[in-house]
Order: C-alpha cells, then sequence, then structure tokens
C-alpha cells in the first residue's frame, strides 16, 4: 500500500510537473488594417500532454450574449518549433484537438475578422484597432490558471497601445497576464489616439481617447476625479487597484460601456462633452467604474470562474447591474455634479418606466436576471409586454432598500453598509456569494428579515409600496394619472412617405385589446385617412373612453376594418413633494439618503 502511495504521489508531481514552467505566448499583428484581419499567433511551450484542445470562447463576461466568436476566425494552422505542420481536428464550433507529436512549441496561427466596434466585440481599420481578448485569444482547455505573455505588433507608424494589462520591461508593447482570465478582462486599443492622466482615490487613471471629441482636458480630468472619489467612497475609501484606464471612444453615435478588472470601454457620441450633455458621459463612467468592486470583485459564483463556452446563470443581475446604476446617479450626487432635486427626479422618471410596462407584473427581475442570455438581448416586439430590465427595476429596487435600511437603523446604516459588508466579504473568501448570503447581508445590516420582501419583489412581480418606503424620508407621492380619462392608444408607431406602420402593441390598451397586430398599416380611423402618426393622436382626442371606434388597416395586404373600445391610460405617473409636516425621524433619512461626500 505504501508502495502505491508514493507512486500516486509521483504521478501527481508528474502531471503537475508537466505544466510547471508553462507559458502561453501570443502575437497580434495587424499589416492591412484596412481588410479588417488581426493575424494572431499563439505558442504553448514546456508542455508535455500529446494531445491538446485550444478554444475560443463563445462569448464576454459583462455582456450576456452568446455571440460565437469563433464564427470570424479563418486560416486555422499549427506547426511545431521548426514549422513543421501538426494535425489537428476542428471537434466543435468553437473546439481543436492538436496531436503535439512530441514538439517542444506548438505554434497556433490563425487570423480574426473585426468590423464591430462595440464595448464587447472588436474592430479594425485604416485609423485604429480595439479589441477584447475573448474575441482574440485561443485557451487551452484545461489550463485557464497558465500565465500569458501578449505581444502587439502596431500597424506602421501606430505608436501607441492601451491595456490595463502590466507592461513586460525592455519588451516594447508586451504586456503579461498570470491567468487566461486576467488576460482576456483587458481589452485592447492600438494606434495614435491621445492619452492623459490624473490622480484620484490615491491612484493613477489613464483615459485613451480614440476619436476627435468637444472636451476639455482640464474639464474632464476634474470631473472623472469627483466621479472616482465619490464611487471609492462608498467602500470606506478603498480602491483594489493599483492604476486604472479608462478607454474612450468617441463617435459620430454609440453609447455603452463594459467593465473590467483595472480598466473600462466607453462609447460616446463626440459632442458629449458640453455643459448641457456631460452628465450623460459622467454617469456612464460612474457606472462603470463602480463595476470594479461591484461585479468584478463582489458578485454571485456564477459570474467567476466562467465557463466561456456556454451560459453562465444566476439570478442577481439587478444587483450588479441595478445597484451600479443606482450608484452611478448616487455617486453624481454625492459629489455635487447633479442636485438632490435632478437625483429625486431621476428616480421617479424611472420607477415611473418600470411601474408603466406590463412586463413588470409579468416577468421577476430575478428571472430577468436568469433569462438574460436569451431575452435581455434579443428583444422583440412584444417584449415591452412580458420583460422587465434588470438594469431599471434593479435601479429602482437599490433605492427602495436604500430607504428601508435607513429607516429601521434610523439612519445609522445605509446601502452603503450592504455593499462594505460584501465587499468585506469578498475579501475575506475569495469568491462569490450565494443566494443565502446575498439575503443574509441585507439582513443583518438592516437587523430585520427580509426574505419575504425579497420573495415578494425580487421573485415576484408584486408592486411595491413607493408610498410607505418613500415616506420614511417625508416624501409624498401622487398618481397624476389616477382616475384618467384621457383615451389612450396604447403602442408606438412610425411613418414615412404617408404610410402609417405599427411597431409596438402595449399589453391591455386599445389597440391591442381590440385586435390591431404589429406590422399593420393604419389607413384610416373612423373613416378619416390616417397619413402620419399626429394623426393617430388627433383622431383619438376626438373621442372618448367607452366609445367604440372603427380602425382600418391594411394586414398582408388585405383592407380590413375593426371595431374596438376606447380605454384610458393605463400606466402610472407618480410625483413626489416633501411633506410639510415632516418629522425629525424623516428628515434625518431624507438628508441621509441625499448626503453630500464627506457628510
Amino acid at each position: 500500500m505504501k508502495k502505491l502511495l508514493i507512486t500516486i504521489c509521483l504521478g501527481l508531481l508528474a502531471l503537475g510537473s508537466a505544466w510547471a514552467d508553462a507559458l502561453i505566448r501570443y502575437t497580434v499583428s495587424m499589416p492591412e488594417p484596412h481588410t479588417h484581419y488581426f493575424e494572431v499567433t499563439m505558442e504553448i511551450t514546456d508542455q508535455r500532454d500529446n494531445t491538446l484542445t485550444v478554444v475560443l470562447p463563445s462569448w464576454t463576461p459583462g455582456s450576456y450574449l452568446l455571440r460565437e466568436f469563433s464564427k470570424s476566425l479563418e486560416e486555422f494552422e499549427v506547426t511545431d518549433q521548426n514549422g513543421r505542420a501538426l494535425p489537428f481536428t476542428q471537434t466543435t464550433k468553437s473546439e481543436w484537438q492538436i496531436t503535439r507529436n512530441r514538439a517542444s512549441t506548438v505554434r497556433i496561427s490563425y487570423r480574426i475578422y473585426a468590423y464591430e466596434l462595440t464595448v464587447r466585440t472588436s474592430f479594425l481599420n485604416a485609423d485604429h484597432g480595439y479589441f477584447n481578448g475573448t474575441n482574440l485569444f485561443l485557451y487551452l482547455d484545461g489550463h485557464l490558471d497558465l500565465p500569458a505573455e501578449v505581444t502587439i505588433e502596431p500597424y506602421k507608424d501606430w505608436s501607441r497601445v492601451s491595456t490595463g494589462l502590466k507592461a513586460v520591461p525592455g519588451k516594447p508593447f508586451t504586456f503579461s497576464a498570470p491567468d487566461y482570465d486576467v488576460l482576456v478582462d483587458a481589452p485592447f486599443e492600438i494606434g495614435n489616439h491621445t492619452e492623459f492622466t490624473f490622480e484620484a482615490a490615491g491612484i493613477t487613471h489613464r483615459v485613451a481617447m480614440y476619436g476627435w471629441a468637444n472636451y476639455d482636458e482640464a474639464s474632464l480630468k476634474k470631473q472623472m476625479a469627483q466621479v472616482v472619489e465619490a464611487c471609492t467612497d462608498v467602500f470606506g475609501g478603498e480602491n483594489p487597484n493599483d492604476d486604472y484606464l479608462f478607454i474612450v471612444h468617441n463617435l459620430s453615435r454609440g453609447g455603452g460601456g463594459l467593465e473590467h478588472l483595472n480598466s473600462t470601454t466607453l462609447q460616446t457620441s463626440r459632442f458629449a462633452y458640453s455643459p448641457s450633455q456631460v452628465n450623460g458621459f459622467l454617469n456612464l463612467t460612474a457606472h462603470e467604474y463602480f463595476h470594479l468592486w461591484n461585479v468584478k470583485r463582489i458578485r454571485p459564483q456564477a459570474l467567476g470562474p466562467f465557463d466561456y463556452t456556454q451560459e453562465n446563470y444566476t439570478y442577481h443581475l439587478w444587483v450588479m447591474e441595478g445597484f451600479t446604476s443606482y450608484y452611478a446617479g448616487v455617486a453624481l450626487q454625492r459629489a455635487s455634479i447633479t442636485t438632490e432635486d435632478d437625483f429625486i427626479n431621476a428616480t421617479f422618471n424611472l420607477i415611473n418606466s418600470v411601474e408603466g410596462r406590463p412586463g413588470s407584473r409579468v416577468q421577476p427581475v430575478a428571472m430577468a436576471s436568469f433569462d438574460t442570455w436569451i431575452k435581455q438581448y434579443r428583444p422583440n416586439e412584444n417584449s415591452y409586454n412580458t420583460t422587465i430590465s434588470y438594469y431599471g427595476k434593479g435601479q429602482v429596487l437599490a433605492g427602495l432598500l436604500d430607504l428601508i435600511i435607513l429607516h429601521h437603523t434610523q439612519g445609522e446604516k445605509s446601502l452603503d453598509d450592504v455593499m462594505q459588508y460584501l465587499w468585506e466579504f469578498y475579501k475575506k473568501e475569495d469568491r462569490g456569494f450565494t443566494d443565502e448570503e446575498l439575503l443574509e447581508a441585507f439582513e443583518t445590516v438592516a437587523g430585520i428579515e427580509m426574505d419575504d420582501w425579497f420573495e415578494q419583489h425580487v421573485f415576484g412581480t408584486e408592486r411595491p409600496d413607493y408610498e410607505t418606503i418613500f415616506g420614511y424620508a417625508g416624501i409624498l407621492i401622487t398618481d397624476e394619472l389616477a382616475g384618467n380619462t384621457t383615451p389612450y392608444w396604447g403602442g408606438s408607431l412610425s411613418s414615412e412617405g404617408g404610410i402609417v406602420k405599427v411597431n409596438n402593441l402595449y399589453r391591455g390598451a386599445t389597440a391591442y385589446d381590440g385586435g390591431i397586430n404589429v406590422n399593420d398599416e393604419i389607413l384610416a380611423v373612423n373613416g378619416f385617412r390616417v397619413r402620419s402618426k399626429n394623426d393617430i393622436d388627433r383622431y383619438m382626442e376626438m373621442t372618448g373612453v367607452g366609445d367604440t371606434i372603427e380602425i382600418t388597416v391594411s394586414r398582408d395586404d388585405i383592407v380590413q376594418t375593426l371595431s374596438m373600445v376606447v380605454k384610458p391610460i393605463n400606466r402610472p405617473r407618480l410625483t413626489p413633494r416633501l411633506d410639510p409636516r415632516m418629522t425629525s425621524a424623516q428628515r434625518n433619512v431624507l438628508d441621509t439618503w441625499l448626503r453630500k461626500m464627506g457628510e
């Protein structure tokens, strides 16, 4: 038995040592950027397995849709250290099996077509190159833990490469990562873009600006530093990074961001920096920066380590994205970039949007998260009636939970304390939380049981008691549309060249219940010809709730007339006002909720 154990241990040591000195080296070149192809090589050295499997991810963390990046891969070839071809077989849409034949180095070369400029994909043209690692870098199956080195060979006179990875001393445009997860969590911007820096929260922040834009560098540095300080303040001033990179694409149109471990990519309009618009960019900045805690570190167990080949399911994107959206608004308000009134008005505009969507009573926000892989990024004409965004609904719930905690702790604790609790949990456990551990965080901070509330509003679709919860802060709510008798069509229309067509229909409204279909062409209302969207509104104003109207449509080139009963607006318009008889306890909750940094 002793001899057998020794043999097993030696075998395990040999297996470990087979990869002990292994290093994955990647080279990315772009000799003809106008063709939109990155040329990639991957070299695997100091390995012993005779059969190797390499895989290209199917999705990018932070963007929850299988995008099948292998569809852009071409000219896959494998050679040894002497340039001799090695046999390989493609075994799935994104996996290749290679026979090593005792080669000391396995060199894989391929090309990636990159012509989709979004924060989650890759792009290359004669002006610049941008890529996310999941789009370009194969990984060695079973060995995501291996360190990697990346060398960028920029096109001709391109002189700058910006990434969050550590530069390798003495090697131009070469960067290192301790494992594959870190490697692909750092996008690259390549070209002759502008880069400037600012200091905030005790660390250096770089801003890589691609494209002309109407920003003033000194002003933008100050504003972005304010955002960084406000986000970091939520976690007691503790920033987990030594440095941070913002990659900003200034485009004719575009918007959005994607978070990474110590960097982010932001896309915005090149005219987004004027005084009347810059808060939109700063809100996006705050959202993505807050993610360096919330989702990149604080996270449910499903969101790391990742399976890059298939869906990774979680119920809690409402916390990861919704809370992050909430704190983006909080950060701007606490930094005095926006006002208290701005913050409250934005809160109620969002509540009205969420509550006015029929899908809010159909899909729980937990299931919006779970089903993001098939619904969030793949909406259809009926999505408005059946789904809810975990961004918006999660942001609403974050604000409500903040007020609930403030009320039950007499203003001593807030949602900040939940975030700090989860941050300490991550630092101690170095893993994602379970469903039970998330609930425990809220109950510990608030000092009350919250499982019923979560069941009703996270895993259920019950309307929150806005009146009571905002009442904790002395805010009274009026529904301006309660009892409204204004006739309501209920849907979105498009008109072009005198043709009016139906794009969407809202469940429970006149058109939906009356049998109108998406793609119907509206010809007439009560015999009056319709030539624009405004005609519908004008003719609806001539009716009253309960009236019967006739709508003539062309459906698949067959003309028909439908009779329907006019219905009123079926959505709320909640408006807030401060209670003139607010108690001192309510004032305490309100002041703490709307506090500025340092208060």
